[in-house]
């Protein structure tokens, strides 16, 4: 299998306290190949809810915690020159935009403010990390030889949901989350937007669905539990990380490899 050369020598993942960034983070520090720097942004690294992360990065030297509010550009600003100086001149090999959020109302309820804020944090948070991290992942991307594209080598992943799917309106009837469904079908295009305007520069970019997870955000109703263990859905996502190249670039694509619709 690729997973046991997949290599990447440094990633962020933003969202890394709780649920799937956790996960990745945690999955990261199993690889046979260990990343030597694993970058996890975060809100609020001395809050409560930061606890197991920062047990993590108590344990391991690699893992450095990055606050970060994705939602602010100074703040995004701020976090990409922590990591180019702990990087020292080598470049980033993997950003995965994961943070995320969700406010589960119906299209009655919505309000200016909601969409507003979950676009924010949704659409607008990974296009400002894009940009600011572009010259690192660049340098990455020159310092990496052969002229494909991988994981390994630089690319941008962003977490998308099946739930931004127009074609296919995933679970309509469990929850309409019109704000958040309208940032992920937006957010599909601009992971579509980047993978042209980057890969000249030799940058991956692709939309990932990581499945319906049992985490705080993919929550539950009463008795009901997501499909999905956090678990299950990092190991399938790193195993498509790991063989994906250039012909998937710009693709919507789900935790299994599976092409998921527009």
């Amino acid at each position: 299998s690729n997973m046991a050369e997949f290599c990447v020598r440094s990633v962020l993942v933003t969202g890394a306290n709780r649920g799937l960034g956790l996960g990745l983070v945690q999955h990261f520090l199993r690889m046979p190949n260990l990343p030597q720097w694993i970058f996890a942004g975060c809100r609020d690294p001395k809050g409560q809810r930061a606890q197991e992360l920062q047990n993590l990065a108590s344990k391991h030297s690699n893992v450095v915690i990055i606050p970060l509010e994705v939602a602010n550009p100074n703040s995004i600003k701020a976090a990409a020159a922590k990591v180019g100086e702990h990087l020292r001149g080598s470049g980033l090999n993997l950003l995965i935009n994961n943070a995320g959020m969700a406010k589960p109302k119906s299209l009655d309820n919505e309000t200016l403010e909601d969409m507003t804020q979950v676009y924010t944090t949704n659409t607008v948070g990974p296009l400002l990390m894009g940009q600011a991290f572009l010259p690192l992942l660049k340098k990455a991307a020159q310092g990496s030889p052969g002229s494909g594209l991988s994981c390994s080598k630089a690319a941008i992943v962003n977490m998308s949901s099946y739930a931004g799917s127009i074609q296919d309106m995933y679970v309509w009837d469990f929850g309409q989350v019109v704000s958040y469904r309208c940032s992920k079908a937006a957010l599909n295009m601009l992971s579509k937007c980047q993978s042209l305007a980057y890969k000249e520069h030799g940058i991956l970019c692709v939309a990932l669905h990581p499945g319906w997870v049992q985490t705080d955000m993919g929550g539950g109703a009463g008795s009901f539990k997501p499909p999905l263990t956090v678990d299950d859905s990092v190991q399938g996502m790193l195993k498509v990380l790991s063989s994906i190249s250039e012909k998937e670039t710009g693709t919507f694509l789900d935790w299994e490899g599976k092409v998921v619709p527009w």
